[in-house]
């Protein structure tokens, strides 16, 4: 059964992803550049849409018994005896904001996509559908080398899944309305 590493853009899905594949020797399937090659993303103004059904008769075929498996439609497109652990990456949403001016997100995109992390949307979407098989860690502030053993500690079992409440921090600091608010 494969591992699978998901969050919201910008997490580090891949930066991580890249060194767990090296050490544990495993193929790396990139949910994204499978869908990106079979020519299932469809441009809507800002948003790339994908039929998740034809992209998971897709991987079906292209799963095997151990795999690395990548990207954050993960939950919505794996089935639960694809997998055998579920990872959900998790990085501040004042962060994330960083990383989507570096990609040049528009501003409702990063809105978008930084009130997903806020919201916890991928995570309670794997919860729902993978139950125990998920596990989610905050990486926000560690160096690519922490990242990488926290997710090395989850595959092994030697770690517990962490508990990320984005939304907390976000009303604590009274910033609803830069996240959530045109």
């Amino acid at each position: 059964m494969s591992i699978v590493i998901t969050g919201n853009p910008g997490v580090g899905k891949h930066t991580v992803a890249e060194k767990i594949a090296q050490r544990l020797e495993l193929p790396i399937i990139d949910i994204n550049k499978i869908a990106r090659d079979s020519g299932l993303f469809e441009e809507n103004e800002d948003v790339k849409d994908v039929d998740t059904e034809k992209l998971k008769k897709i991987l079906a075929q292209k799963i095997s018994e151990n795999n690395l498996i990548i990207g954050h439609l993960a939950p919505y497109v794996l089935e639960k005896n694809q997998i055998k652990i579920m990872i959900v990456l998790r990085r501040s949403p004042y962060d994330l904001i960083k990383v989507y001016k570096n990609r040049r997100y528009s501003e409702e995109k990063t809105k978008e996509n930084t009130g997903s992390e806020i919201l916890g949307i991928i995570a309670h979407d794997a919860i729902s559908r993978f139950e125990e098989k998920v596990v989610q860690i905050n990486i926000t502030g560690k160096t690519i080398q922490e990242g990488e053993e926290k997710v090395i500690g989850l595959i092994s079992g030697n770690k517990e899944s962490e508990k990320v409440d984005w939304l907390d921090l976000v009303t604590k600091n009274k910033d609803l309305r830069k996240f959530f608010v045109d």
